[in-house]
């Protein structure tokens, strides 16, 4: 017999992601091959942009995982904007995970009132549409590759380790 609870509970969650993590381990070469790499565990990558008072003028908050940059988060205050700040955050984070964590490839989600045609400017391609979600809104996925300079990649990813991933079983 069982029964269903709908109740909030972190132990839970946690639980349930290291659990679904095996699974998926078990079940895919291709993450159990990122074992005991720098990729297997997600990182937080942030790039600041902070005016002459040190107060927030933009940002991207993101994640390294798998050898992929998942942009979060870019934003630049309107009265910024138009300066080609987005675009500098964006090709810093870019940099960093290449450089730094050895990505090959970015993804991010936008929605179609916010900034895909800068997304593609960029140098990412729509390889996904969600329409209606939130309903009358469609949301595109993009990805672009990293091109990376010649050399050995980083023997270990910078930057603090965090999610379910990393704790102890």
């Amino acid at each position: 017999m069982f029964r269903l609870e709908t109740e909030a509970d972190k132990e839970r969650r946690i639980l349930l992601g290291r659990r679904l993590n095996e699974d998926n381990r078990n079940g895919s070469p291709g993450l159990r091959a990122l074992q005991s790499t720098p990729a297997e565990h997600e990182l937080p990558l942030d790039v600041w942009l902070l005016d002459g008072r040190g107060a927030l003028a933009g940002g991207l908050s993101g994640r390294t995982w798998a050898y992929w940059l998942h942009v979060d988060l870019l934003w630049v205050d309107a009265r910024h904007r138009g300066a080609g700040l987005g675009a500098r955050l964006l090709a810093e984070a870019e940099r960093l995970a290449r450089e730094d964590r050895a990505c090959t490839r970015s993804r991010l989600e936008t929605w179609d009132f916010q900034a895909p045609a800068f997304y593609r400017k960029q140098g990412y391609e729509v390889v996904g549409e969600i329409k209606d979600y939130p309903p009358g809104v469609a949301e595109f996925i993009l990805v672009k590759r990293l091109d990376r300079a010649a050399g050995p990649p980083p023997k270990a990813p910078r930057g603090r380790l965090l999610g379910w991933r990393n704790q102890p079983k």
